[in-house]
């Protein structure tokens, strides 16, 4: 059975959850959208990235967890041109051992939205 998190973001129209939890397991999805108001925070891939992993943050710490329980990391991006300005960023947030990832180009459904990410965690 899972568990659906609160992370304090802006409702969605979308049927989707931003955090759930099974046992000791948290499923995470962010994109570059400001909590509050939901709207996607435009600018860079650095800006954007930015803004979806404090997103991110905002879901594991909702779930009692850190950064550092995050084992897997699936990065969509809509240019391969951002692929260096989103590592940069990710570095910021993630040190040795890194999580498992994959980073895969894809069309996304929201206008402007360059970035999305899907975390998986276990959490102590």
């Amino acid at each position: 059975m899972i568990e659906r998190i609160d992370v304090g973001m802006a409702p969605s129209s979308a049927p989707v959850s931003d955090a759930v939890r099974a046992g000791k397991q948290v499923w995470l999805v962010a994109i570059s959208e400001d909590p509050a108001t939901g709207e996607i925070v435009g600018g860079d891939i650095g800006v954007q990235a930015r803004q979806t992993l404090e997103n991110l943050k905002r879901g594991i710490t909702a779930a009692g967890g850190t950064m550092a329980n995050i084992v897997q990391v699936q990065i969509y991006l809509t240019d391969k041109a951002d692929a260096a300005g989103m590592n940069a960023v990710y570095r910021e947030y993630f040190s040795p051992p890194y999580p498992v990832r994959a980073t895969v180009l894809a069309g996304m459904l929201a206008e402007g939205l360059r970035i999305e990410m899907l975390a998986q965690a276990v959490l102590d």
